[in-house]
């Protein structure tokens, strides 16, 4: 279990390191060593601020935001949820990406279920989908509350701070 201290209030997470090992393990090693201190929860995604897409999804996404903090973390192996079994479901934590194994920092909590960011689903044109590792076990009012605030583009016109993401069991 994490906590993650934001300005708005705390998500507790749940991180599947039994399901996940390789991706969760990795979450909890930058959460322990305090990478995400300062961090920020800077991308929205509603069905309504995707115009181009006609996939839709909701998520908030985090991490250290600026490529050339993100590229100084080597990427971790793509577990699938074909492989692991979880699914992109209310509140489940995953890592973004760009092609499969390139994840490293960056992550997302789904609002409502993302049965597209699953593998095998049409979001990502390779449908490999996303690595879930975990699931949020309260706050997820505060994570609403961040996907409602203004955006430009899908990017939050005032990121929120993350204060740190700490180890609680």
């Amino acid at each position: 279990m994490v906590v993650i201290r934001t300005e708005m209030g705390d998500i507790t997470v749940e991180i599947y390191t039994r399901e996940a090992p390789v991706t969760g393990s990795n979450f909890l090693s930058l959460a322990e060593k305090g990478v995400y201190a300062g961090a920020l929860f800077y991308r929205v995604v509603r069905t309504g601020n995707q115009p181009g897409n006609p996939v839709k999804i909701q998520v908030v996404q985090g991490g250290l935001y600026h490529d050339s903090l993100v590229a100084a973390f080597p990427p971790i192996g793509h577990e699938t949820t074909e492989i692991t079994g979880i699914m992109h479901t209310d509140g489940v934590i995953s890592m973004a990406r760009n092609e499969p194994g390139t994840a490293s920092t960056e992550f997302f909590i789904c609002i409502g279920d993302q049965p597209e960011l699953d593998f095998g689903g049409a979001r990502n044109p390779d449908g490999q989908g996303f690595a879930a590792f975990g699931k949020v076990v309260s706050g997820m009012a505060v994570v609403r509350a961040i996907q409602a605030l203004p955006d430009s583009g899908q990017m939050l016109i005032r990121p929120v701070r993350i204060h740190q993401i700490s180890r609680i069991r």
